[in-house]
């Protein structure tokens, strides 16, 4: 046993017996297990839980994208939740952050599934990436595209 750096000498009988063991283990018979049919309440009882798991993964990602979920290749990736984007809403602009490669006309079209509320214009605008010192290191933040879409009077967006 090593203590502080040091090797010490092992007993003899100590690492035959070790060695004993490890042939006693690989000689012994495999059990071999029959597979036995599962009874109908508990095949039903395991589809519940896994479908409980998965409505708590579908409600994580709701919440992540302000209560609605967006389709899997959809322009908009999350509503934009700053103080900025706050003060905007209450004028009917909202802002979310969107794919680099998406347009005006693909946003205001996932808005509209998602929301069911017609934008009346869409403004996209790059975020560009900043340097920063996190743990030691320097980086840089991700670079990324938020859109702005406007709404008619008395048109909202609610994010839950």
């Amino acid at each position: 046993m090593p203590l502080f750096g040091k090797k010490t000498k092992v007993n003899d009988s100590s690492a035959e017996k070790a060695e004993a063991t490890k042939t006693t283990l690989a000689k012994a018979p495999k059990k071999q297990t029959k597979a036995v049919a599962m009874p109908k309440a508990e095949k039903v009882a395991e589809a519940k839980a896994k479908s409980a798991k998965k409505s708590q993964d579908e409600k994580r990602n709701e919440a992540v994208a302000g209560g609605v979920s967006f389709a899997k290749g959809s322009a908009v990736i999350s509503p934009r939740i700053t103080e900025k984007a706050a003060r905007l809403s209450e004028n009917g602009i909202y802002a979310f952050n969107v794919r680099k490669d998406a347009n005006a006309r693909q946003i205001a079209e996932a808005v509209e599934t998602a929301y069911k509320v017609k934008p009346v214009k869409v403004s996209v605008a790059p975020v560009k990436s900043k340097s920063m010192f996190s743990r030691g290191k320097y980086g840089k933040t991700v670079a990324g595209k938020k859109a702005y879409v406007y709404l008619k009077k008395g048109d909202k967006i609610e994010f839950v």
